[in-house]
């Protein structure tokens, strides 16, 4: 691993990225050299947004942090972690009850690679209620999910629900 620089890995669905994502990355990208956000390919679910959208997405919103790339991994986190030299793992916690989850998959990133050190940031008060899975259900609905999300994803949720209409 480089130690030279700080590489940081958030990982997730982000399906879609909401504004709570965004406060962790922007608070990541002051503590770490490079945050790479990582959107994790997952073959057994099927995502509102595909690979490509949630990427772009992301790309946009973190557009003015210089030291944000966005990426995709399939597999194991720890393993993309080793692919690209990145020393820690980012995770936001909303709630004590993300803690108990969060801290058993720090646990076992760390039993499969011990270099790997998980750093949690938690949520700001005004994001603790945000989930993507509470977003999609609110857009799905034709409820305003603006205050939530980037411009860019409540457009795309906008544009979705009125073809689904």
């Amino acid at each position: 691993m480089n130690t030279s620089s700080r590489v940081a890995v958030y990982g997730g669905s982000f399906d879609p990225i909401t504004n709570g994502h965004l406060d962790i990355v922007e608070r990541g990208a002051r503590i770490f050299d490079q945050v790479i956000v990582a959107v994790l390919v997952n073959l057994q679910k099927k995502p509102f947004f595909t690979v490509e959208e949630r990427m772009a997405f992301i790309a946009q919103a973190t557009a003015h942090l210089d030291n944000v790339t966005v990426d995709f991994f399939p597999g194991l986190l720890v393993h993309y972690l080793q692919k690209k030299q990145a020393g820690f793992i980012i995770r936001g916690l909303r709630a004590v009850s993300d803690y108990e989850n969060e801290l058993q998959l720090a646990s076992m990133n760390r039993e499969l690679d011990a270099q790997a050190e998980t750093i949690f940031i938690p949520t700001r008060h005004e994001y603790s209620y945000l989930s993507s899975s509470i977003i999609k259900e609110i857009a799905r609905h034709k409820g305003d999910v603006s205050h939530f999300v980037p411009a860019v994803v409540n457009k795309a949720f906008m544009q979705r629900v009125a073809n689904d209409s």
